[in-house]
């Protein structure tokens, strides 16, 4: 799979802070994109986007906070840090609640938030390395004919190939060709596998 490109997408209203977090991100190597509101990360968010998101909790406007909830609405997958001032942690634990990975208090060192960014990062790819596997098998699944689907559906259930066959009215010989077929097409010799792959995705597609 081709490496995406991550970008630290950075939400402050302050601009000392803003331009300070985004030098600080280039001089570390990162890809950095900074938005002075929730609002214009908003009108800019699409669900392409790889990376994650360093938000402050209070911003004029819809603060951090909102944002999170509207991301989850969209089911974004960008882990989120929250950074807060004194007296928020109640805000950021609420926020954890909610699906932020982290937070950290202002004032910060530098490293601690390089720190966590970086295992936002790592939680980032391999959330997209789940999700990417978990597509090839939709589109395998896919594949299958309307048979072969009805043949693996009592596969998953644990029918033998002559209760199948008696069930369709098929011959055995015929359950035990579209049974190959669909080995192949889903890309494993195991029945075992090929149980845990269907249960993988049965929040993704109607099987079984």
């Amino acid at each position: 799979m081709t490496d995406i490109q991550q970008t630290v997408y950075v939400v402050e209203d302050d601009e000392a802070v803003r331009d300070s977090l985004e030098l600080l991100l280039k001089s570390d190597g990162k890809s950095v994109k900074t938005y002075p509101s929730a609002t214009d990360f908003l009108g800019d968010y699409s669900e392409e986007m790889a990376g994650c998101i360093v938000l402050d909790i209070r911003m004029p406007g819809m603060d951090g906070m909102e944002l999170q909830k509207k991301l989850n609405a969209r089911h974004s997958l960008l882990p989120i840090i929250f950074v807060t001032g004194h007296g928020d942690v109640p805000l950021a634990v609420d926020a954890m609640k909610e699906g932020a990975v982290d937070f950290i208090q202002k004032p910060y060192r530098e490293e601690a938030l390089l720190e966590k960014i970086e295992s936002a990062l790592e939680q980032d790819r391999e959330q997209r390395k789940t999700l990417g596997e978990r597509q090839e098998i939709v589109r395998r699944i896919k594949t299958l004919t309307p048979r072969e689907t009805e043949i693996m559906e009592r596969m998953i259930a644990g029918q033998a190939n002559k209760v199948i066959a008696i069930e369709l009215e098929i011959s055995q010989r015929t359950v035990e060709i579209h049974r190959s077929r669909v080995m192949h097409k889903m890309g494993t010799h195991s029945l075992a596998h090929l149980v845990r792959m269907v249960l993988s995705v049965k929040d993704l597609i109607d099987v079984g």
